[in-house]
């Protein structure tokens, strides 16, 4: 008679009650998790409410296995199932399997790099003009102003819509919805099916439920963007470069476009995740600059041999080698999100460690971002590392791996370089007297605290 196998023992964790470890997760997410790393190592367990757990690696041969391991065995969909109720089903951070390698397939080309410089000139202008409206010599908050230039970059570039009520309505309905979705410090745990799990929040009580207000929020966005979609449908393409224009017209291998269903959750996955996450990626950045002048001096000297008539020349943004190293140091230290997940949906073995179905296993971006071994002196922000280094996946992933890496990095990268050498093109950043930064959870990112003040000058 065979005996029954002993049952899989996960890595060590916590104690704590899971509602424990959640309330840690809101309020304190980064000593939380720094604080599992130097207690337990390479891997550790985190348990929250509901019965989810959540295996943490910074392995780099783990997370090599992870991000090139069997997606119908690790679904990254299932595990963002939580954005359902705003992205909606057919988001592809939302998709696994078939589907999901079906609407990547057909959202890949609008995303090439070449396509950069189709949209270079429309960043910098936008980027410009927002810039000179900023006050000289006063603190002020930065981050809002990240998000109007990056919201107006995704509006004119990607949805194709263009200045008037419809931009400024959208956008408008976009910033409220996120305002209110991370106004309060609720923790949010998906249910198994796929939705959230809190009926309190999904009661339609209008105003009078957190829930009700976000669904009417959502709903109104639903409108312009369907709305757009169907005027869309009925004009002609012709003199038109935005995303949106190119996924209406693109087919699978069966010859099928998207539905209106399909391209509205699509569209406000970019509308919500690409403006948000780059404006605080730019927020940090333009902080990392302000403590280190030597850095911002360096870069500048770069810049301004890109500028002309005090504005950069997206064609020449290939040459900036230092911008893009001191971006790519900035996401090392300040990744946007802090972990990337998988839903292990069959028992699986990864770097020799057993896991059981059931559970996420979760590559930690900014942990193993500070691995010593991996990146010597790993709290000095030193864009030099990144001049000359050969980057693997499994050591500096700020954008994810494998198959389901970001769809817009080479978008969001671009966009942040010409956003920061337009800034540099005029003006020297300074820090907020008595600032210090701190994060919070908004949208899908980590924002900085009391939106990033700092000051600037005419250079």
């Amino acid at each position: 008679m065979p005996t029954a196998r002993p049952p899989v023992v996960l890595p060590p964790g916590p104690r704590r009650p899971p509602l424990v470890q959640g309330l840690q997760w809101v309020y304190r997410p980064v000593p939380f998790i720094e604080m599992c790393a130097k207690r337990f190592g390479d891997w550790f367990t985190l348990r929250f409410p509901r019965g989810y757990t959540f295996v943490f690696t910074t392995d780099p041969a783990a997370i090599k296995e992870i991000f090139a391991g069997d997606p119908e065995q690790l679904h990254a969909g299932k595990a963002n199932a939580i954005l359902k109720p705003i992205l909606g089903e057919h988001s592809l951070l939302l998709l696994d399997g078939q589907d999901h390698l079906r609407e990547r397939r057909m959202m890949m080309p609008p995303f090439h790099g070449e396509r950069m410089h189709t949209y270079g000139r429309v960043m910098a202008s936008i980027a410009d003009e927002s810039i000179k409206r900023w006050p000289r010599g006063r603190a002020f908050p930065v981050q809002p102003e990240m998000q109007a230039i990056t919201m107006g970059v995704i509006l004119r570039t990607v949805f194709g819509v263009e200045e008037g009520a419809t931009l400024t309505e959208l956008g408008a309905a976009i910033n409220v919805m996120l305002t209110v979705g991370t106004s309060g410090k609720t923790i949010n745990f998906v249910g198994r099916d796929g939705k959230v799990p809190f009926e309190a929040l999904q009661l339609a009580l209008g105003s009078f439920s957190p829930w009700g207000r976000i669904s009417k929020l959502i709903a109104n966005v639903d409108r312009i963007l369907l709305g757009e979609i169907a005027k869309r449908r009925k004009q002609s393409p012709e003199g038109r470069d935005d995303v949106l224009t190119m996924l209406l017209a693109a087919k699978d291998e069966q010859g099928r476009g998207l539905t209106d269903k399909e391209l509205r959750d699509e569209m406000i996955t970019l509308l919500l995740a690409g403006h948000e996450t780059t404006a605080t990626a730019l927020s940090w950045l333009f902080w990392r600059l302000t403590k280190h002048p030597e850095v911002q001096e360096k870069l500048r000297a770069e810049v301004l041999g890109a500028c002309k008539d005090g504005r950069i020349e997206p064609e020449r943004l290939g040459e900036l080698k230092y911008l893009d190293a001191v971006i790519k140091e900035t996401l090392r230290l300040n990744p946007i999100i802090p972990f990337v997940a998988r839903w292990i949906m069959s028992p699986v073995t990864i770097a020799g460690r057993e896991l059981p179905a059931g559970v996420l296993v979760c590559p930690a971006i900014y942990l193993t971002h500070r691995r010593p071994d991996l990146w010597p002196d790993p709290e000095r922000f030193d864009p030099e590392r990144f001049l000359d280094k050969r980057l693997t996946g499994n050591e500096y992933f700020p954008f994810g791996g494998g198959t389901r890496r970001c769809i817009g990095m080479a978008f969001a990268l671009f966009e942040m370089k010409i956003i920061a050498a337009q800034a540099l093109c005029r003006l020297k950043l300074l820090p907020a007297p008595g600032y210090k930064a701190g994060l919070y959870h908004r949208g899908l990112s980590f924002a900085p605290t009391k939106g990033m003040p700092l000051v600037v000058e005419k250079a």
